[in-house]
């Protein structure tokens, strides 16, 4: 399994990077499947330097925040109007309300919205797509909100959306292979709670969960992100570094 960090700015797109959005692909059946985990603002035009974004399989949110989401905008206005003519449907699996979130971005009539472009479906139990079986697990944020465990050919990248410590979170991160995890806060700011985590508390969850390896990502163009990996490294002795634009990590169980 592949990851290509397309976006990793927190919060908005930043000076070196995009907001959210992360490329995994994985062979399969004879072909290389693609699928997008969030689509921040910023990213669509990024990803065509790494896939031609026609050959994406499917759309992961992990919430409906700008900055994981509005580039569908653009993508639908590619899939419904490209020279090559209308594009297949694709699935976006997301939180409750997806479909009508979306229809309102581009302020389109809810009926039928983006929904000749993208098959709309909610986050439920686990599934298999493709190569890939992937776990949405609730975790705390302002609004509905999901870490995703995607896993292939034995090897399991954990992905924690936007989310402040619980439970649901320690559960996607275990004994995964690779734990993208978000560092928006810095320690000893006066951080509302179930919110963002710090550096600091990444570290902490990677260790708790025994993860083999620590990717810090969505730090906000506002903070330093040497940061949060410093803090980072005192709660986790494992291999982390900082996510940047362009990074290709191969995903193993090995």
């Amino acid at each position: 399994m592949r990851l290509t960090v397309v976006g990793c700015s927190g919060s908005y797109p930043g000076p070196y990077s995009p907001a959210s959005c992360y490329l995994v692909e994985a062979e399969h059946d004879g072909r290389t499947w693609r699928i997008l985990l969030d689509l921040g603002n910023g990213s669509l035009g990024v990803l065509h330097r790494y896939a031609d974004p026609l050959t994406i399989d499917a759309v992961m949110l992990t919430h409906l925040h700008a900055d994981h989401c509005m580039d569908l905008c653009g993508y639908h206005v590619m899939r419904k109007y490209h020279p090559l003519g209308a594009q297949p449907r694709i699935p976006v699996w997301g939180p409750s309300g997806t479909a009508e979130r979306m229809a309102r971005a581009y302020d389109l009539p809810l009926v039928p919205g983006m929904s000749d472009e993208f098959d709309f479906r909610t986050w439920g139990e686990s599934m298999r797509f493709g190569p890939f079986e992937v776990e949405a697990i609730a975790v705390k944020h302002p609004v509905e909100a999901f870490a995703l465990r995607v896993s292939a050919d034995g090897a399991v990248l954990a992905y924690s959306g936007d989310t402040g410590v619980c439970a649901g979170l320690d559960r996607a991160a275990s004994g995964a292979d690779l734990f993208l995890g978000e560092a928006s806060f810095q320690e000893g700011a006066d951080n509302p709670p179930d919110l963002h985590l710090t550096g600091r508390e990444c570290g902490e969850v990677a260790a708790r969960a025994g993860v083999r390896r620590l990717v810090l990502t969505h730090v906000p163009p506002w903070h330093d992100p040497q940061v949060a990996l410093n803090e980072a490294k005192q709660t986790y002795a494992g291999p982390s570094q900082l996510a940047l634009a362009g990074d290709v990590y191969e995903i193993t169980a090995d």
